[in-house]
């Protein structure tokens, strides 16, 4: 390929991850940013204002710490409260002092929130879409909440810092009842398979898989601090807290949970060995998947639990569990061919609506059990592109900034690194399960999401270039 079409490649690239979109520009002739700094007057004189982003912190952490004892209801009330006060904060402060914190991924974040809305409008079941729109602009609010509370780097660091110490209580409830046992509150295991007998720890959320789920970003967050703590105690409760997380996650015996840590180690041991410049020694690379293979192997060789449950996604319908997705996502396929473009509308209430009319018999259900079917029958393809195109955008600026705090060597770095590796996480779950959609895991993607944003910063031209695995940045 010659100089001239690689270098339109590279733009275009450029183009469609939103790398050289002038925002500065965008910002000075919108006319939702004129009404930043309406109340700045109001501000100036305000006590409480001046700690302002003190005090959305504070009200974050409250949200992260109470979110696994909670009910839904007061979930979503301190995240009202959350978006309130942001609210306040943007109208009081100067636009010049705020930047408006705007970022590619956020444009990606309301083009999808417009897809949703229209899908609202064109819904045949209007009125529970509308509730659900509701709940999905709430989750994206905050999103907008945290990537503006979390550039400061105390408070970003704050804030993974609440989550890690609440999850860690969490975690070692979840191993109480490993090993003192607990009783299933569900039918997650088949009585008559070999998993039957044992106990899946739930901890606090009631739910082996949506512990999994809500625990993953802990485990990426806490191997991050090893590196990103300093001093030997908290180095030393960073080593803990890990091994505490993966224990319990490992603990959950859910085969979701499992996908999603191995490809979020993955992700971080290839990141990590990119941060440390590591591939230009050959034997990396491969030492990092063979190792990761190993693990693996080794679990399901000599552990029972381990082995029943990984050998059971290879059965096909012969594990009950298998049998109920599959049946489930043909139904959810069948409501995908008839409405494809723009969906049946956003929510739970739309899709319990409308999966009646689909389903198979004796297999109810209340979501799509995949993240990806569940955004393609609420939004349709037009809505699954531009989730796809967010996901892009996303981890295209996650990989360009690291490279500039690698070469700053800031330590912030494997925050960055712990957020990629969770989302990467979520994701791999989220491709057969849909706890992703629980409040509890919801605000812990948009937090890895926000972390990403947060480290936004325009690059000179010449570094605007996807991060190659391979390149000396000596």
């Amino acid at each position: 390929m010659n100089t001239s079409s690689s270098s339109q490649l590279d733009r275009l690239w450029q183009q469609i991850t939103l790398q050289t979109l002038p925002l500065s520009q965008w910002r000075t002739a919108s006319y939702v940013s004129q009404g930043i700094g309406a109340l700045q007057g109001w501000r100036s004189g305000s006590v409480l204002l001046q700690w302002g982003d003190g005090i959305a912190l504070g009200l974050l952490g409250i949200l992260f710490a109470a979110a696994p004892y909670i009910s839904t209801t007061l979930i979503s009330v301190l995240v009202v409260g959350c978006i309130g006060f942001w609210a306040l904060l943007t109208l009081a402060e100067t636009r010049e002092k705020a930047g408006w914190g705007l970022t590619p991924i956020h444009l990606t974040v309301m083009v999808y929130w417009g897809i949703s809305a229209i899908a609202t409008g064109l819904s045949p079941v209007r009125m529970a879409a509308l509730e659900g729109l509701g709940k999905l602009t709430l989750y994206l609010l905050i999103f907008v909440v945290m990537a503006r509370v979390l550039r400061l780097e105390k408070w970003r660091s704050a804030l993974i810092a609440i989550y890690l110490h609440t999850a860690l209580l969490v975690s070692c409830y979840g191993i109480r009842q490993w090993i003192f046992g607990a009783p299933a509150l569900a039918t997650w295991s088949d009585p008559d398979s070999e998993m039957g007998n044992f106990t899946r720890a739930y901890s606090f959320l009631g739910n082996p898989n949506l512990l999994s789920s809500y625990l993953m970003p802990a485990v990426a967050y806490s191997l991050m601090a090893i590196f990103s703590w300093v001093g030997m105690y908290r180095k030393a409760l960073a080593v803990v807290m890990f091994a505490t997380n993966l224990a319990c996650v490992a603990f959950t015996y859910s085969r979701g949970g499992w996908i999603g840590l191995v490809l979020m180690f993955g992700t971080i041991a290839l990141l990590l060995g990119y941060w440390m410049n590591l591939y230009r020694k050959k034997w990396v690379l491969p030492s990092i998947l063979g190792g990761l293979i190993s693990v693996i192997v080794v679990g399901v060789a000599f552990i029972p639990p381990i082995r029943n449950r990984v050998l059971s996604m290879f059965i096909g319908r012969g594990d009950s569990s298998n049998n109920f997705r599959l049946n489930v996502w043909q139904s959810v396929i069948e409501m995908i061919k008839a409405r494809p473009v723009l969906g049946i509308g956003p929510g739970n209430d739309a899709f319990n609506k409308v999966y009646p009319l689909y389903a198979r018999t004796k297999f109810t259900a209340l979501s799509a059990y995949s993240v990806l079917l569940e955004i393609s029958v609420e939004t349709g393809l037009v809505g699954l592109t531009c989730f796809l195109w967010m996901l892009l955008v996303t981890f295209t600026q996650g990989g360009l900034q690291l490279q500039r705090l690698r070469n700053a060597t800031n330590p912030q770095g494997f925050w960055l690194m712990g957020a990629i590796g969770a989302m990467v996480g979520l994701l791999g779950q989220g491709v057969v399960d849909t706890v992703w959609y629980r409040p509890q895991v919801n605000i812990l993607w948009w937090m890895a999401v926000a972390i990403v944003a947060s480290f936004y910063s325009v690059l000179p031209t010449e570094v605007r270039k996807p991060m190659e695995l391979g390149e000396s940045l000596d």
